[in-house]
């Protein structure tokens, strides 16, 4: 299986900024495992659209798949009572 390239928008270092410097290593390891596995057993598709999403404690990780281009977007990262609001 190829590796993926796995990029960020812009507006997830906006997202980080509240979060504890100790989750966000955490969730950075997360994110840097997706370019290995995409779809981990862990993950769940997204009712009603085309993202993905994987827990770390009560953070969540929102992400698209584009598996033509072999590329994982990471969309938002946030709280879990924050993170589907708008996503």
């Amino acid at each position: 299986m190829a590796s993926f390239k796995v990029t960020v928008k812009q507006s997830v270092a906006k997202d980080l900024r509240p979060i504890p410097k100790k989750e966000i290593a955490r969730i950075l390891k997360r994110i840097e495992a997706l370019a290995v596995d995409p779809r981990p057993p862990w993950a769940e598709k997204l009712s009603g659209q085309e993202k993905y999403r994987i827990r770390q404690g009560v953070y969540r990780i929102i992400y698209e798949i584009k598996d033509e281009a072999l590329v994982v977007v990471v969309v938002k990262v946030g709280h879990r009572r924050d993170v589907y609001k708008s996503s």
